[in-house]
């Protein structure tokens, strides 16, 4: 990578780099994409994406129900007209 390019970017980031550090980044960040391009040469793929057992409707639909009565669960509890009260927030 250009040491004018890391430059650049070092100053949009608000970040002061020496000269001995603008070089070895340059060059550090020049070998990181040459690294990226060995990914260009990796064979492609045919339908197969990230999960290679297809995934399809797994939720299933929900159906709005009440299994425990609330006057039952309300019956051993501190309520003021059927509500809970809970601690004060400030």
């Amino acid at each position: 990578m250009d040491r004018d390019v890391v430059a650049r970017v070092a100053r949009a980031a608000h970040i002061k780099l020496t000269d001995d550090e603008l070089e070895r980044y340059s060059k550090d960040l020049a070998d990181i994409l040459d690294y990226f391009e060995v990914l260009d040469e990796a064979p492609g793929h045919e339908g197969v994406g990230v999960n290679p057992v297809e995934v399809t409707n797994i939720l299933r639909d929900d159906v709005p129900g009440q299994e425990i009565d609330s006057t039952e669960l309300l019956r051993d509890m501190k309520t003021y007209e059927n509500y809970i009260r809970g601690p004060k927030l400030v």
